[in-house]
């Protein structure tokens, strides 16, 4: 019992739990199907490239766990949330298709700039967009949620405006390798996983990640001891609106165009989603970057999921909503008293047992 309890309480318990139940679901349906029961983690290839809905999970849900790490930082970091994301991705787009297009736009076959020119603007454009939110969160002191509020509602009308209201296609080869594929491997995978290992990287190999956490955990304790938490958080906002640059270019590749109204919609309950079901607190403090990263997988793999089981995708943010609500309830104060206190009980009935026993 005891080492049931450890197992339980480690932060990547509850990500890992979820995966595995996602994935039972899928064998058992698959079973009743008919089907052999691994046909779910069958992986082979197909016009030259890989396929199976495990790589098709991995493929779609890479925007997803690119946006989860920033997110996971911004939420240790300020306690708050970044609710931009989706637009900035629409905007980092807009901006970087406009740019390749040139003025063969809305329909482009030739790149009118070099494509790092675009790339390197999409990135910029979402490093000035998490600048912003960054000011106005450590600066100024306005909470994360009302602050990210003014580019959720501007950022996409920005998009709007820089494409001139239409969507911008660049139809070239070069370009669209950032949602297809390098060699059999699916190109978002990749890129997902080189920016989950560089974050890491920086995070283990500096103090950055203690630093966080302490700001996050006691933002006034953490300027005592000397950190300049102000830069701390400002520096995690930064990088949240670069991964949605990043996100931002992936999802524009992948369609070969910018359809700015719809790139990233949502996607910013999807990161935070993300980030509860990895095991993080949305108080701030702690945080564990795998577990938001598996989480992101298990929001894919669960809405793939639902469409194989039939169920209508306007019914998918219900199921979503559900596990939030779940997620955030038993993170509450008043619930984690009650079982602490709960605990206690059955342990003090225990020693009172063991005491009338001897």
């Amino acid at each position: 019992m005891s080492k049931l309890k450890k197992l339980t309480k480690q932060q990547l318990f509850l990500p890992i739990f979820c995966m595995l139940l996602v994935l039972c679901v899928n064998i058992v349906y698959d079973v009743s199907q008919g089907r052999d029961f691994y046909d779910f983690f069958k992986i082979y290839i197909q016009n030259e490239a890989l396929n199976g809905r495990i790589i098709n999970i991995l493929n779609r849900g890479s925007e997803v766990a690119i946006l989860a790490i920033g997110m996971t930082l911004v939420v240790s970091a300020s306690a708050g949330t970044d609710i931009s994301v989706g637009s900035v991705m629409a905007l980092s787009a807009g901006v970087c298709c406009t740019l390749l297009a040139g003025p063969a736009a809305p329909q482009a076959t030739e790149l009118a700039v070099p494509l790092i020119v675009g790339v390197l603007a999409a990135l910029i454009m979402g490093c000035i967009c998490g600048a912003f939110n960054g000011a106005l969160v450590a600066y100024l002191n306005i909470q994360p949620m009302v602050a990210t509020l003014i580019l959720w509602t501007a950022a996409r009308a920005i998009g709007l405006l820089v494409c001139n209201n239409l969507i911008v296609y660049v139809r070239n080869d070069s370009f669209a390798v950032f949602g297809g594929y390098i060699g059999p491997v699916p190109t978002p995978i990749i890129i997902a996983a080189i920016c989950v290992a560089a974050v890491t990287a920086v995070l283990k190999m500096s103090a950055m990640g203690m630093y966080i956490q302490s700001v996050g955990i006691n933002r006034k304790a953490s300027r005592i001891a000397g950190l300049n938490s102000q830069k701390i958080i400002f520096l995690c906002y930064v990088l949240c609106g670069l991964c949605a640059g990043i996100a931002g270019l992936v999802a524009s590749s992948r369609i070969t165009s910018a359809d700015t109204n719809n790139i990233g919609l949502n996607y910013e309950l999807d990161a935070i989603l993300a980030v509860a079901l990895g095991g993080n607190s949305l108080a701030g403090g702690r945080f564990n970057l795998a577990g938001s990263i598996i989480g992101a997988y298990t929001i894919q793999a669960i809405t793939t999921t639902m469409y194989n089981l039939g169920v209508s995708s306007a019914v998918n943010p219900v199921f979503k909503a559900v596990i939030v609500i779940i997620i955030v309830a038993v993170q509450a104060p008043p619930v984690k008293a009650y079982f602490k206190k709960m605990s206690a009980k059955k342990q003090a009935e225990k020693e009172v047992k063991g005491a009338v026993g001897v």
